[in-house]
């Protein structure tokens, strides 16, 4: 028995240490080993009919991957999880494992923006019928039902935009109609939201993020309740989906830090949030953990803590060169896709064609701040010069 079901009443920060590992199962090794194989062989007929060794053929299972499997498991609260080879290729395993042709669903109109692509594209191709909501629209959300809803995209903060929803409200009103509900939880990770007490069925995680944490690694998991995990279980084999055991151990690595680093990530982003607030040049900072912001009462009614993950709006009237100059003068804050590693990150927010049932937000250009690991003050003095350069 692995150590994470012995341990559901320890602290999550011990469990995250813990979780996934049984080192007296591998000669006393702290870490599970990283498996590379394919085939597994049988001692007789028999048992290679009756499927009686704990493993078959990788594809649907090896020791690496079940540990992180396990410690997925119990840091969600949930009644088994799968790995996939990304976030998006978590996503599509959960939207595909509860919509079938005629079904609908509903999406937040601030999802994340390759997830509204494979609705538009593979899911329609599928005679999924796809509709967006307003974000805001908690329990009201019942409006927008129709007899073939079957599952409702939710996903908290919102990207690019941050909006908090009301998660529980939301649940509540799709389970009256046996719906389920997906929820997106990559910007707080089950360290800060617990999406599965909540009232989510499947809670799904971009794991290149802040579980592998060091930017070297794809990762996604998708977590289930009791009453989506056959579908979860039985889509993931019929998909043939595996990852491969470097990137898992990647993730394990990751796991066990990820209450630390998390920590550090949400002290430091929240001291470059306020700074950023008191700038000339900056409109809103769009943070759910600022007292100021909109969302702030869901946020801590029901998250317990918050990510280096925000964005800031530059002055109604800077220009998009402007905001260009800024972004391109930095020189320790990256430009890149991705988020979640050691190092801080910067994009500028393209809003076009991203909303369809709620307007966009009205001002200057926007940009999203992961803030990383380094010096709060050197990150800072880093925006310092992207400020001079946009006002040059």
């Amino acid at each position: 028995m692995a150590a994470s079901d012995q341990n559901r009443s320890k602290g999550l920060a011990t469990r995250l240490t813990e979780a996934g590992r049984a080192p007296h199962a591998f000669h006393g090794f702290v870490n599970p080993p990283v498996v590379h194989a394919s085939t597994v062989l049988f001692p007789d007929t028999q048992a290679m009919i009756t499927g009686s060794p704990p493993y078959h053929y990788a594809r649907r299972g090896n020791p690496t991957t079940n540990a992180l499997e396990d410690a997925i498991r119990d840091i969600e609260g949930a009644a088994g999880a799968k790995l996939a080879s990304s976030g998006l290729n978590a996503i599509s395993l959960a939207l595909l494992s509860c919509c079938s042709a005629g079904d609908h669903l509903l999406i937040t109109d601030s999802i994340y923006g390759p997830t509204r692509n494979l609705a538009e594209t593979t899911l329609k191709r599928l005679g999924i019928e796809v509709d967006y909501y307003d974000p805001l629209i908690g329990g009201d959300i019942r409006t927008l039902f129709r007899p073939n809803t079957r599952a409702v995209m939710t996903e908290a903060p919102g990207s690019l935009t941050f909006e908090m929803q009301d998660i529980p409200a939301i649940a509540a009103a799709a389970h009256e109609i046996d719906a389920l509900v997906v929820m997106d939880n990559t910007w707080a990770t089950p360290v800060y939201f617990q999406p599965l007490a909540h009232g989510v069925d499947l809670s799904i995680q971009a794991g290149t993020k802040y579980i592998v944490g060091h930017s070297d690694a794809m990762l996604g998991t998708v977590a289930a309740s009791e009453r989506a995990w056959p579908a979860l279980d039985a889509t993931y084999g019929a998909l043939g989906m595996h990852v491969g055991p470097d990137d898992v151990f990647l993730g394990l690595r990751g796991l066990r830090t990820l209450h630390v680093r998390l920590k550090q990530h949400m002290e430091s982003g929240l001291a470059v949030a306020r700074w950023l607030q008191a700038r000339p040049e900056v409109a809103r900072v769009r943070h759910p953990a600022l007292p100021e912001d909109p969302g702030h009462a869901i946020w801590k009614r029901d998250f317990c803590g918050a990510s280096g993950l925000f964005a800031f709006d530059l002055r109604d009237g800077t220009t998009i060169d402007q905001a260009r100059a800024f972004l391109d003068a930095l020189s320790l804050i990256g430009l890149g896709y991705s988020w979640g590693g050691f190092e801080s990150l910067a994009i500028p927010v393209r809003l076009k064609d991203a909303r369809t049932a709620t307007a966009l937000p009205e001002g200057g250009p926007s940009i999203r701040l992961h803030v990383g690991l380094e010096d709060v003050a050197d990150i800072q003095a880093d925006l310092e010069a992207g400020f001079a350069a946009l006002k040059a």
